[in-house]
């Protein structure tokens, strides 16, 4: 069974972790490095990678760090070039991932895919671990998945907004309207995870993690109860407040 840990999920920054037993992923690093060394400082030794889909901030800021200690990070071009310093194109620790392209990381096999955010070259990943026989699908600051997936066992998507609460919040100024066109063009709101799932088979699917969840304009506890009648599956949220972790989980 893969496990999946968090260290951070929102704005503030970005920072999982799968394991299958053998080998583990690191997903984003959006946070210190030093922090991601200390959160996971029991899986360091197994850790074969760390994936990073864009180059923002709450995305990226801990991966230059990260290879510095010893860990490869793994991104498309456009991220990579947006995020190695001067003097760091020749270090050997960033790897480029191409869209539709499989990598085998570890015991993982990574198979990238184009994702739809205002960044360089934006990517998801669908993993499958060649240990438990289980594949995974992380999706996050995207405005449109434009793929299905067959036999998954996890999701991990994003769930930022819901465009009700958007709306209401532009409307009594608690949001300004200038921001709504990159929320709808950039992020995943409810009702596009809705309709994702939808769309997919998930009778293999063991648990949901909603990712990513908007302090201003989210509701996790509504976004657990929303997915969890629609789907029937165990629903667990990653949400931080200021960058203390709130896990909320459901089955």
């Amino acid at each position: 069974m893969i496990k999946v840990k968090c260290l951070a999920s929102g704005s503030t920054g970005n920072s999982y972790a799968v394991d299958d037993g053998r080998s583990v992923l690191l997903l984003e690093a959006g946070i210190r490095s030093s922090r991601i060394l200390s959160g996971y400082a029991n899986l360091l030794d197994r850790v074969a990678g760390c994936l990073v889909t864009h180059e923002h901030d709450d995305h990226s800021k801990g991966a230059v760090r990260l290879t510095e200690s010893g860990i490869d990070v793994y991104a498309s071009a456009g991220t990579l070039d947006a995020i190695r310093p001067a003097g760091f194109f020749r270090n050997y620790r960033f790897n480029t991932l191409r869209a539709g392209v499989q990598a085998q990381i570890g015991s993982w096999i990574v198979l990238p895919w184009e994702a739809q955010h205002d960044a360089a070259e934006p990517l998801g990943f669908l993993l499958y671990s060649t240990v438990t026989r289980e594949r995974l699908l992380f999706a996050t600051d995207t405005y449109f998945i434009p793929n299905t997936f067959r036999e998954l066992n996890y999701i991990m998507v994003e769930c930022n907004y819901d465009l009700s609460q958007l709306l209401r919040n532009i409307s009594d100024g608690t949001v300004p309207e200038i921001l709504k066109p990159r929320l709808l063009q950039s992020h995943f709101s409810l009702d596009n995870v809705r309709a994702f799932l939808t769309a997919n088979d998930l009778s293999h699917v063991q648990r949901i993690y909603l990712l990513h969840v908007s302090s201003q304009n989210g509701d996790k506890d509504k976004f657990m109860r929303d997915i969890v009648a629609l789907t029937g599956k165990p629903v667990t949220v990653f949400w931080t407040p200021r960058l203390h972790l709130y896990l909320s989980v459901c089955g």
